[in-house]
């Protein structure tokens, strides 16, 4: 299940603003810093995080064709910043989300094994 579209409108137009914010400090919370494949333009885009072994795990709560997830894929990376610090990851891969469940530690398991999406990306630390 993914959320509609309608929510996608308003999170990009009144939440994602607010979560700017703060969301590079928060845990369970981050900023992707990206390029748009086309125009190079720098986009900012506030995702929850949650941990992997080796990097992090985020679920697509809209479906898998979302830009900053193009851009990503394209890029090959991206730069996270979460809690506080900027990390680069590498080598996005959307997968069923049954499978990224598997690799999520930590606290923020409970609440990501729960998210009712049918695909997450996989990030890994350079």
């Amino acid at each position: 299940m993914q959320l509609p579209q309608s929510v996608a409108r308003f999170n990009r137009r009144v939440t994602n603003p607010i979560l700017l914010k703060g969301a590079g400090r928060l845990p369970l919370f981050g900023i992707l810093y990206h390029q748009g494949r086309r125009s190079g333009r720098p986009y900012r885009t506030p995702v929850n995080v949650f941990a992997t072994d080796d990097g992090v795990a985020l679920a697509l709560t809209y479906g898998p064709d979302r830009d900053w997830l193009k851009n990503i894929v394209a890029a090959g990376e991206v730069r996270i910043r979460t809690r506080g610090r900027m990390m680069t990851l590498v080598r996005p891969r959307v997968v069923p989300k049954a499978d990224a469940d598997e690799k999520v530690i930590g606290p923020g398991r409970a609440l990501f094994v729960r998210v009712p999406v049918e695909k997450a990306v996989l990030l890994h630390w350079v």
